[in-house]
C-alpha cells in the first residue's frame, strides 16, 4: 500500500485527480459507506475538501486546482487511515452534517444520521403546535445535534439534551458552546429520565440504541467503531425503547408529543404492541422506523406499557 500512496503523489496534481484516485481506493479495499455519505466519490471528496479547508458547493473550475506537496500530503494520509483504520470519516475530519448545521464528533459520540433532521425542519408539522413548544427534551442526545437543531427549529424554547454517557455529553458541550446555545440548551447527565424528575416536556424526541443482537453481529467494520452504548438494545432491539413508552408519560404535558426513532426495530415493537396506534412518520428524503405518540394515547396505554417493560 505506501507504493501506491507514494506513487500518487508525484502523480496525481488536481482535486479530481484525488477524488478519482481516493475512490477507487476505497471501492478496491470494500469501504463501507453510511456516515454522510454512501458511495465512494462523495466520501473521498469529503476528505479531500476537508484536507484543503474547502467547502461543498466549489465553482466547477476549482476541481481543476492543483494541490501543494503538503496538501497532497494532508489527503493522503486521511485516505490511508479511511482504508486501514476503517474509521468513519468523520471521525477522520472531527466534523459531520446534520440539518444543515456542522457538529464536532469523535469516537465518543455516534455520527449523526437520523432522519429526525427533515421533522425539525418542519418543526414536526402538522403534530406539534409550535408556538405552544416552550420545554424540549432530546433524550440520548449523544453529539447534542438533534437538541441543537430543535432549539434552531424553536428559539424561543428551552432545550435539555439528556445522556447517560458522561463522555458524550462533553461532546454535546462542545456543540452547544459552538452555536452559542448555552443560554437555550442544557446537557444534563440522565439515565433515560432518572435525571429529569419533576420535568415536564411538550416534546420529547429520542433516537435511542436500537440495534437487536442479530444485527449487531452483522455490522461493517465501520459502524464497530462506533461506541456500542449508542447503538446496542438486547435481543429484539426495544430493551431502551421499552423503558422510554413506560416512562414518558410522567414527563410529558397534556398536550405533549413523544417522537422516537427504533430504524430496523419497527417490526418488533409493532408486534410487541399490536393494539397500539403509533403513528409512523414518512420522509421525503429517506429513512424509516420513526414513531409518534401523543400524550393522550401513550396514557391510554400506560399500564401496558410499564406491565411489559417490567416484564423485559
Amino acid at each position: 500500500m505506501n507504493n501506491t500512496f507514494d506513487q500518487a503523489v508525484t502523480q496525481l496534481h488536481t482535486i479530481v485527480d484525488f477524488v478519482r484516485w481516493g475512490a477507487s481506493r476505497f471501492n478496491e479495499a470494500r469501504l463501507y459507506f453510511g456516515h454522510g455519505t454512501d458511495n465512494a466519490v462523495d466520501e473521498a471528496l469529503f476528505l479531500v475538501l476537508h484536507a484543503l479547508h474547502l467547502t461543498p458547493g466549489l465553482a466547477p473550475e476549482m476541481y481543476h486546482a492543483r494541490l501543494t506537496a503538503a496538501e497532497k500530503e494532508m489527503v493522503l494520509t486521511l485516505f490511508k487511515r479511511r482504508i486501514v483504520e476503517r474509521l468513519p470519516a468523520p471521525y477522520l475530519t472531527h466534523e459531520a452534517w446534520f440539518g444543515g448545521m456542522s457538529f464536532y464528533v469523535d469516537e465518543r459520540v455516534l455520527v449523526p444520521r437520523s432522519p429526525f433532521a427533515e421533522l425539525i425542519e418542519a418543526r414536526f408539522a402538522p403534530w406539534v403546535d409550535e408556538e405552544r413548544t416552550e420545554k424540549i427534551l432530546d433524550l440520548c442526545t449523544g453529539s447534542g445535534c438533534i437538541a441543537i437543531a430543535c432549539s434552531a427549529a424553536f428559539p424561543w424554547a428551552e432545550v435539555d439534551a439528556a445522556d447517560v454517557s458522561a463522555e458524550a455529553l462533553e461532546v454535546a458541550d462542545i456543540n452547544i458552546e459552538r452555536h452559542r446555545l448555552q443560554d437555550q440548551v442544557r446537557a444534563v447527565q440522565s439515565d433515560l429520565f432518572a435525571g429529569l424528575k419533576g420535568r415536564r416536556y411538550d416534546l420529547i424526541v429520542s433516537n435511542p440504541p436500537y440495534v437487536d443482537a442479530e444485527d449487531m453481529a452483522a455490522m461493517p467494520e465501520e459502524f464497530r467503531r462506533e461506541p456500542a452504548l449508542g447503538l446496542a438494545a438486547g435481543e429484539y432491539g426495544l430493551e431502551i425503547v421499552l423503558q422510554i413508552l413506560a416512562q414518558a408519560p410522567k414527563h410529558l404535558s397534556r398536550d405533549g408529543v413523544l417522537v422516537v426513532e427504533v430504524g430496523n426495530s419497527e417490526e418488533a415493537l409493532v408486534n410487541r404492541f399490536p393494539e397500539v396506534p403509533f403513528v409512523w412518520l414518512e420522509f421525503e428524503r429517506g429513512g424509516h422506523g420513526v414513531f409518534l405518540l401523543q400524550a393522550g394515547v401513550l396514557n391510554e396505554y400506560r399500564e401496558l406499557f410499564e406491565k411489559t417493560c417490567h416484564k423485559a
